[in-house]
């Protein structure tokens, strides 16, 4: 089987090499690049499954660096790392097509399960982009925003729907709570948080037209939707 092959661009000479020896522990593939400029040319030269970018980097910052990879793949998931942790920034990373956000300091152990949370999640999306999931007896149209069952069909908010289409594409396995805070509300914060508990105990409801699908919690994580059989 294929190692996982990640750009690293850190110019933090000895951060980034403490990253790069703990992932290639962990059977990463990993690609060390001192500034956004010679980022770019090895994200020219070689075929990356994921890109982790310090944002504030000379010759190129990661910003720029991001909207440059963008315009030559529109799919690899990007991870922002930087001493910022102002809103507009966390803001700016997202638009520009970041998968996640990561403020130093971090330990290894988080940044290693933001990286396996992010690879299934994008394992879990590529179905073809179908807008049409079969959960158990239910059927679930992210495009229409509804749930159907044998007798009926419920319109889903927005939100409602984003958020069970993060479940989905990470079936039976953890939705990691502060990523799903990131993705749909930009910012983990207590009022987001109780909002998304909302949206949960909804969907569950909804869901129990089928007893064999259920959203469990777990706990110090996130969520799991089970699904039988997936």
């Amino acid at each position: 089987m294929e190692k996982t092959k990640i750009l690293l661009c850190e110019d933090d000479e000895n951060l980034g090499m403490l990253l790069k020896e703990y992932l290639q522990a962990k059977n990463y593939d990993v690609t060390l690049m001192p500034d956004g400029e010679t980022g770019y040319h090895s994200f020219l030269d070689e075929k990356f499954d994921m890109c982790i970018l310090d944002v504030m980097m000379p010759k190129k910052d990661g910003f720029t660096l991001a909207q440059d990879i963008r315009k030559l793949n529109s799919i690899v998931p990007i991870v922002f790392l930087t001493a910022k942790s102002l809103k507009e920034d966390v803001l700016e990373g997202f638009k520009i097509g970041a998968d996640d956000y990561i403020t130093k300091p971090f330990s290894m152990e988080e940044l290693l399960f933001r990286i396996e949370a992010i690879l299934r999640r994008v394992s879990g999306k590529h179905v073809s982009n179908e807008s049409e999931f079969r959960l158990g007896s239910l059927v679930f149209d992210s495009q229409k925003q509804t749930i159907a069952s044998a007798d009926r069909t419920i319109k889903l908010t927005t939100k409602e729907c984003e958020l069970l289409l993060l479940l989905v594409q990470n079936a039976n396995n953890i939705l990691e709570r502060q990523f799903a805070l990131k993705s749909i509300w930009l910012e983990d914060n207590y009022f987001n948080a109780r909002s998304m508990d909302v949206y949960i105990t909804k969907l569950r409801k909804i869901l129990r037209a089928d007893s064999d699908i259920e959203i469990i919690n777990i706990h110090g994580k996130g969520y799991k939707l089970v699904i039988p059989n997936k």
